[in-house]
C-alpha cells in the first residue's frame, strides 16, 4: 500500500564524490569497492549514531536526514574528519573526497523518499562545497553557531540551479580547500616546555618515486628533535595529517597544541640534495628562520644535522652546543642501506599485508648492506609484530624466532639507538612473549627519547599484558598527547579500553572500544574489547552483536586460542577476558 504524503522538518545532508567520472575511468571496479567501503564501515554508522536516516544512495553520494541540524552538521564534520586521515598517505589523484551540503527545511515525504526545496538547496549547497569540505545555509549556520564551536566563513548570496531566490552560504572550517578546522575543533593547551611540529615536506624533485625520501628526511629530522628532552615533539602520524595540504600554521598550532611549526621542501636531482625550511611562530604566524641546506647525498646525514641544529639554535639560541650534539645520529655509513630503510618505512606505513611484506624485505636489504644498521634490524622485528597482530604469520615458531634473532641484534647494535630499542623491545614482548625484557628495553629507549609517541604506546600494551593498566592508561595518554590527530588512533583507544578492562572498569573498557570502532569499524581488538565488557557489565545484547561481528573479521578466533593473540602475564586477566568472550557468545573451540 503506498504510503501517505507527509510533510516535516528536517535537517537534510547531501554528499557527493568530487571527481567521481575521473576515479571510476583510472580505476572502475577499485574506486567502486572503496567507496562502498567507505560507505559501509564510515558514513552510514557515522549517520546512525548521529540519529540520522540514510534516505538513499545515488552510486557516487547519497541523501541523509536528521531530527537535529546540530546532528547533521556534527555527523558531516566527523566524516570529513575520518576520510581526512584515511586519505593522508594516499597520493591526490587517488584519493576519494566528499562534498557535503547540509540545509535545514520543510520536507514532503512519500514512500520513505524526501522531496522539496529544503532538499535541493541542500544539493546546492553540495556542489558549491570543495573537496573535503562542507558549506551549509544560513539556516543552519545560525542555529549551530552558538552550539558547536567550529569557524563559518561567509561565502556571500549564490544564485544556484531551480531556486528562485539567492541562498546565503557558509563554509565550514578555514579558507583553505585541504585544510579543515574540523580535525580539532577545541585548541589544545601548550605544554610547559618548547613544543613543535615538523609538518610534511614537499617533494621539490618533480619525481612522484621520491616520495619516500622527502618523508623520510622529516621523519630523521623529528627523530633527531625528540632526542632533546626539554622539546616536545608531535609525532610522525600526527603531523602527517597535514600532507598534501595548503595549510594555515595558526590552525596547526590550534590542532596540534603547539608553538612553533617547520615547514620545509626537498630537492633530490641525481647526487645533490637540497633542503629548504621555515620556522614560524605558531601563535602569531610571524617567521623565525628560514635556511638552504645543499650538499651531495653522501652529505645527507651532516645536513639533517644542520637542520636540526638551526631550528633549536632559533628556538633557544643560549642552548649549549653539547645539546646540539646530543641530537646528532647517524644511522649507517651506506647511503644505499638507508635508501632501503627509507623505503621500508614508507611501505610499512601502507599498513597492509604486501606493504608489511615489502617493507620486511627492504629492511632485510638494509642490514645485509649493513650489518651494523640498529635502526633497520628494530624495524625488521617490528614487521612481525604486524604479522601477529593481524593474523599474518604463516609459520608462527620460525617467524617468533626469526623477530627473536632481529630484535635482539638491533638491541646488541643500538644501546643509545631510542627506535632500534623500542621497537625491538616491542617484538620481544608481543611476538616472543618476554614481556620483562620488552618492558624493560622500551623504558630505556624513552629515556633516550621522551617524545616518542609510539613508544609510549608500545609500553601503554606491555604494561597491560604484565597486568599494570594503571600505569598502562598514563603511557598511552602521553602518547595520545604526543600525536593528538595520530591516523592510527583506533590503536590507541582499542589499548585505553584493554587498560581499562584489566583494571575492572567495563563501561570504560566499552566507551573506548565504541571509540575505536567509530574511526575502524572492523578493528578485531576492539570489538574483542567491546563484546567481552559489555557481557561483563551485562548489557548482553550488546555483546552479542558485537560477537556477530567478530566472528566474520576473526572467524578463526576462539576462546581456547585467545592466549595466542593476548600475552597476558597474569592468569587472573586472561580468564576474566575469556569469560567475558564465553558469556558474549565466543565458541570454546
Amino acid at each position: 500500500m503506498k504510503q501517505p504524503v507527509g510533510r516535516r522538518l528536517a535537517a537534510i545532508l547531501a554528499a557527493d564524490v568530487a571527481g567521481y567520472s575521473r576515479l571510476m575511468g583510472a580505476d572502475e571496479e577499485g574506486t567502486h569497492e572503496r567507496l562502498t567501503a567507505h560507505f559501509r564501515e564510515l558514513v552510514d554508522p557515522k549517520i546512525k549514531e548521529h540519529r540520522g536516516r540514510t534516505v538513499k544512495n545515488t552510486g557516487d553520494g547519497l541523501l541523509a536526514e536528521f531530527p537535529s541540524v546540530v546532528d547533521a552538521v556534527r555527523c558531516a564534520v566527523e566524516v570529513q574528519r575520518e576520510m581526512a586521515r584515511h586519505n593522508a598517505d594516499i597520493p591526490t589523484e587517488g584519493r576519494i573526497e566528499f562534498r557535503i551540503g547540509i540545509n535545514l527545511g520543510d520536507v514532503i515525504v512519500e514512500e520513505g523518499d524526501i522531496f522539496g526545496d529544503g532538499v535541493n538547496v541542500a544539493a546546492r549547497l553540495e556542489a558549491l562545497a570543495e573537496p573535503g569540505g562542507i558549506c551549509v545555509s544560513r539556516v543552519v549556520r545560525d542555529q549551530v553557531r552558538d552550539k558547536l564551536d567550529f569557524a563559518f566563513e561567509d561565502m556571500g548570496e549564490q544564485h544556484v540551479k531551480n531556486i528562485a531566490r539567492p541562498v546565503r552560504v557558509y563554509r565550514v572550517g578555514d579558507t583553505s580547500t585541504e585544510e579543515l578546522s574540523i580535525l580539532s575543533p577545541q585548541p589544545l593547551p601548550l605544554p610547559d616546555k618548547p613544543s613543535l611540529a615538523v609538518l610534511p615536506f614537499d617533494n621539490m624533485s618533480g619525481d612522484p618515486e621520491q616520495e619516500y625520501f622527502a618523508d623520510g628526511m622529516v621523519e630523521e629530522i623529528i627523530t633527531a628533535l625528540s632526542r632533546i628532552r626539554w622539546l616536545f615533539v608531535i609525532a610522525r602520524n600526527s603531523s602527517f595529517v597535514y600532507k598534501g595540504r595548503a595549510v594555515d600554521v595558526k590552525q596547526v598550532g590550534r590542532e596540534l597544541g603547539v608553538r612553533y611549526v617547520l615547514e620545509g621542501g626537498v630537492r633530490k636531482a641525481a647526487n645533490r640534495v637540497r633542503i629548504t625550511t621555515q620556522l614560524i611562530d605558531a601563535s602569531t604566524g610571524v617567521h623565525l628562520w628560514a635556511d638552504r641546506f645543499e650538499g651531495t647525498l653522501e652529505d645527507i646525514f651532516d645536513l639533517q644535522d644542520h637542520v636540526t641544529a638551526s631550528v633549536v639554535g632559533a628556538i633557544a639560541p643560549k642552548l649549549e652546543q653539547a645539546e646540539i650534539e646530543r641530537a646528532k645520529h647517524k644511522p649507517t655509513h651506506s647511503l644505499d642501506a638507508y635508501d632501503y630503510y627509507l623505503r621500508g618505512i614508507a611501505s610499512l606505513h601502507r599498513r597492509t599485508r604486501e606493504g608489511n611484506d615489502e617493507a620486511l624485505q627492504l629492511f632485510n636489504s638494509a642490514v645485509e648492506l649493513d650489518p651494523g644498521f640498529p635502526s633497520a634490524y628494530g624495524m625488521a622485528a617490528y614487521c612481525y609484530v604486524w604479522r601477529k597482530t593481524n593474523g599474518w604469520m604463516t609459520d608462527p615458531v620460525q617467524e617468533t624466532s626469526e623477530a627473536s634473532r632481529l630484535a635482539l641484534r638491533a638491541v646488541e647494535l643500538g644501546s643509545d639507538d631510542a627506535i632500534a630499542l623500542f621497537r625491538a623491545g616491542y617484538a620481544l614482548g608481543y611476538v616472543v612473549g618476554d614481556l620483562d625484557r620488552g618492558a624493560a628495553l622500551i623504558d630505556r629507549a624513552l629515556a633516550l627519547n621522551p617524545n616518542l609517541a609510539a613508544g609510549w604506546y608500545a609500553s601503554g600494551r606491555i604494561r597491560g599484558y604484565l597486568g599494570e593498566p594503571e600505569l598502562a592508561i598514563e603511557h598511552l595518554e602521553r602518547a595520545i598527547r604526543l600525536s593528538p590527530l595520530d591516523m592510527q588512533t583506533a590503536r590507541l583507544q582499542s589499548a585505553t579500553a584493554f587498560a581499562h578492562f584489566l583494571a575492572g572498569r567495563y563501561d570504560d573498557a566499552s566507551s573506548w572500544a565504541q571509540r575505536a570502532l567509530q574511526v575502524r569499524p572492523s578493528y578485531p581488538s576492539a570489538i574483542r574489547l567491546a563484546a567481552a565488557s559489555s557481557a561483563l557489565a551485562g548489557r548482553s545484547e550488546e555483546a552479542r552483536q558485537a560477537i556477530e561481528r567478530l566472528r566474520q573479521v576473526d572467524p578463526a578466533l576462539r576462546v581456547s586460542n585467545l592466549k595466542d593473540r593476548v600475552p597476558l602475564r597474569r592468569p587472573d586477566d586472561l580468564s576474566r577476558y575469556q569469560e567475558g568472550l564465553r558469556k558474549a557468545g565466543l565458541p570454546e573451540q
